[in-house]
């Protein structure tokens, strides 16, 4: 049996961007992973099938398992010869009581590594517009635990175990002279006492201090008060933990340095509910946007096998003189359908090759592949007009798409007299929704629909247009599937007037701005 290793990992403070190459490289390697409450959205994506998963997360006074027991099961795990990850949010040895589990493997000779991960505070006061070290403001930085509660005495905090250790009450007097940055974990609840045995201590009553909650994510919310005020603040506010509390000069600069806020989404809630494999391209421009993104994708596309027309298509794609594409699916399992067939983008080479919008346009360079015609508009009817000038009388014409889907194109080309070959490359089918995706798309501040099929699909997820979320907005992508919505009982709010996602993306952020959106008529 080979060695095993445990590995404590930071997963960092919440945003998925901030977590280290390092820890999804030993998530994706990883035989078993013990998790945390607070680590990133999404951080267990890249585990293998058939990983054992584990989530042993603490949350205030309720612990899915002891410290002691997860340092038991973290021996047990290593000796038997597995490769595991102990995933905690942050950094392992910051507050993360890293530490602690990595003397239990030592003492039980269990090898393990420790990969660092950016601590919540460094990076939520960042993210906030803090810099925790300046030079005109604070040469120094001090993190402290604010969990434990001041007003204990020391013989409660001191166990036998621990008696010859220094004493593990906090120095507040040394606190309050500081010359520098205070940096307090897990302080909220103690908010009160620990303002007040500061100034009690000779810290400045007027001194800057800020709570960050959320730090990192799109809902991150910051109060800035003085020292003695930020307690009354914080509860007035409604902040709850998890927070950061910096008290000192630099929580100033935050009136010059804040940056998050200012991105054009911050605060709103968006649900993408376009395919899984395309979601994530645009969640991640919401989220660059400030958004806060709820990837509910209701459809999910199956390719058809390269056989019968797709098969004799791709064979046959020599003799077409036009070849249409309406969707970067289409791009991408036409070229998948000529790789297949032993043929490549040298295939096309004798026809006119139309793409419905940049999308696919896109996808069809990553091949090499430029297209002639693109319609100023992402709809079949501007391609229509977009094709008045190319021959096609007596010609044959390749139409590729889904096997759902309108027949305007091969209609007008029809009429013109072109030999017209449809070819479904893919059906276009629903994915079911999960209860956490349910629930995120609940609390939904925007519903994105990107083509008909979502439109029809949610709708049939939710069971009827009054299942969507009260007071969100409907964001389409055009007026193809705004029609759709309206033919579902809903009611589009903002509608793309270019119809691609640069598009919807432009009109999402100018109604949320307050400039109002185009809306359909």
């Amino acid at each position: 049996m080979s060695e095993g290793i445990v590995y404590l990992v930071g997963a960092g403070p919440g945003d998925p961007g901030l977590m280290t190459r390092r820890s999804l490289e030993l998530i994706a390697e990883a035989d078993a992973i013990l998790y945390d409450r607070l680590i990133p959205a999404d951080a267990l994506d890249g585990a293998r099938r058939g990983c054992d998963l584990r989530y042993v997360g603490k949350e205030p006074g309720n612990p899915a398992m002891a410290q002691e027991d997860i340092d038991a099961l973290l021996v047990e795990l290593g000796s038997q010869g597995l490769q595991v990850v102990r995933l905690k949010g942050g950094d392992p040895f910051v507050f993360g009581r890293g530490g602690e589990e990595a003397e239990a493997l030592a003492a039980a000779g269990v090898t393990f590594e420790v990969v660092p991960g950016v601590t919540s505070g460094v990076a939520a006061p960042a993210y906030a517009g803090i810099a925790v070290t300046h030079r005109d403001a604070a040469s120094a930085v001090a993190f402290v635990t604010g969990h434990e509660d001041p007003a204990k005495e020391e013989s409660e905090k001191i166990s036998k175990d621990s008696a010859s250790l220094p004493n593990p009450s906090l120095d507040w007097e040394a606190l309050a002279r500081f010359p520098g940055t205070l940096v307090l974990y897990m302080g909220v609840k103690n908010l009160p006492l620990i303002s007040e045995r500061l100034v009690t201590a000779g810290r400045p009553a007027d001194e800057p201090a800020a709570v960050i909650q959320r730090g990192t994510l799109p809902g991150q919310t910051t109060v800035i008060a003085t020292l003695a005020d930020i307690a009354q603040r914080v509860a007035e506010s409604g902040i709850r933990p998890p927070a950061i509390t910096v008290i000192g000069r630099a929580a100033a600069l935050r009136g010059t340095l804040a940056w998050l806020e200012s991105r054009p989404l911050h605060g709103r809630r968006v649900a993408v509910t376009r395919a899984r494999a395309q979601a994530s391209g645009l969640a991640g421009r919401l989220r660059a946007l400030g958004a806060e993104v709820s990837e509910t994708p209701v459809i999910r596309t199956e390719p058809r096998p390269v056989e019968g027309e797709v098969e004799r298509m791709a064979t046959e794609i020599g003799e077409y003189t036009l070849v249409i594409l309406t969707s970067p699916n289409g791009a991408i399992l036409l070229m998948d359908a000529l790789a297949a067939t032993g043929r490549d983008a040298r295939a096309l080479a004798g026809a006119t090759l139309a793409a419905i919008g940049p999308g696919t346009a896109r996808e069809l360079e990553r091949h090499g592949i430029r297209p002639d015609v693109v319609p100023p508009r992402s709809i079949a009817e501007s391609l229509v007009e977009a094709l008045a000038g190319v021959p096609v009388d007596g010609r044959r014409v390749l139409v590729a798409r889904a096997a759902e889907a309108r027949d305007v194109l091969p209609r007008a080309l029809g009429e013109r007299g072109a030999e017209v070959d449809v070819v479904a490359l893919y059906d276009t089918v629903a994915e079911p929704l999960s209860d956490a995706q349910r629930e995120a798309l609940a609390a939904a501040d925007y519903v994105t629909f990107t083509s008909s099929s979502t439109v029809r699909f949610l709708v049939e997820a939710v069971g009827s247009p009054d299942g969507l979320p009260a007071g969100a907005r409907i964001v389409s992508i055009g007026p193809v599937t705004s029609a759709t919505a309206h033919e579902h009982g809903l009611t589009v709010h903002v509608e793309a007037e270019r119809h691609d996602i640069d598009g919807l993306l432009e009109a999402l952020v100018r109604d949320a701005q307050g400039a109002g959106g185009t809306s359909p008529e």
